[in-house]
């Protein structure tokens, strides 16, 4: 089957005015369609690979044929992190009641990762600030039993965390398409942003999975 974009769950000006609705539909229906197209494009050549999810595929990157590994490691990490991008970000209406910071299990694998939700957001904010170039950040769950706890990660361009044997949780486009259109050179502007419009349950239900 053929990988599609996914339908966005709220309008592109849903989330201003801390993500412009520019900047969503541009995001969205031009950069993470392309993502998409190209992905298709390059599992045409193998029909083989047409059956795995997308998850499947970056898991084991080195079982991709060689003449498409980049391909997929491109295109098909782009279309997996906005895929879970547009997830975890949501309008706070107040008749929605969506909490505006992480309960239960997250808030307390937080706690025990970081001491509080402060530090964390701090921890997570440097490590965006200090992406040199195109990239994301992450908070990711090992899945190596050898490691257990939450940490925050970055990968480059459209490198995604499953490739590297981690889960993610919750993660933040740092590439300037995110972000250029409203917030310019100023991407800790964005990120503090940012963080009134993450979708709290959504990465409580990654951290269920």
């Amino acid at each position: 089957m053929k990988h599609e974009l996914p339908k966005l769950l709220y309008a592109y000006d849903a989330l201003e005015p801390y993500i412009d609705a520019r900047t969503m539909e541009i995001h969205y229906a031009k950069h993470h369609q392309a993502y998409v197209n190209k992905l298709n494009e390059a599992l045409a050549k193998h029909s083989e690979l047409e059956v795995k999810t997308i998850e499947e595929l970056l898991k084991d990157l080195e079982a991709v044929p060689e003449d498409v590994r980049m391909a997929v490691r491109n295109h098909g990490g782009g279309h997996y992190n906005h895929s879970l991008f547009w997830d975890l970000m949501a309008p706070f209406d107040a008749t929605q009641g969506r909490p505006k910071e992480p309960e239960g299990e997250l808030a307390e694998a937080i706690k025990s990762a970081f001491g509080d939700l402060p530090k964390f957001k701090e921890q997570f904010a440097n490590a965006a600030a200090g992406v040199f170039g195109s990239g994301w950040v992450w908070l990711t769950l090992s899945e190596r039993s050898e490691s257990k706890g939450l940490s925050i990660m970055t990968t480059p361009n459209q490198d995604t965390p499953v490739s590297k044997g981690q889960k993610p949780i919750l993660g933040l486009d740092v590439w300037e398409h995110a972000y250029y259109l409203k917030y310019q050179n100023r991407r800790p502007e964005y990120v503090e942003a940012w963080w009134n419009v993450v979708n709290w349950e959504a990465a409580a239900h990654n951290l269920g999975k």
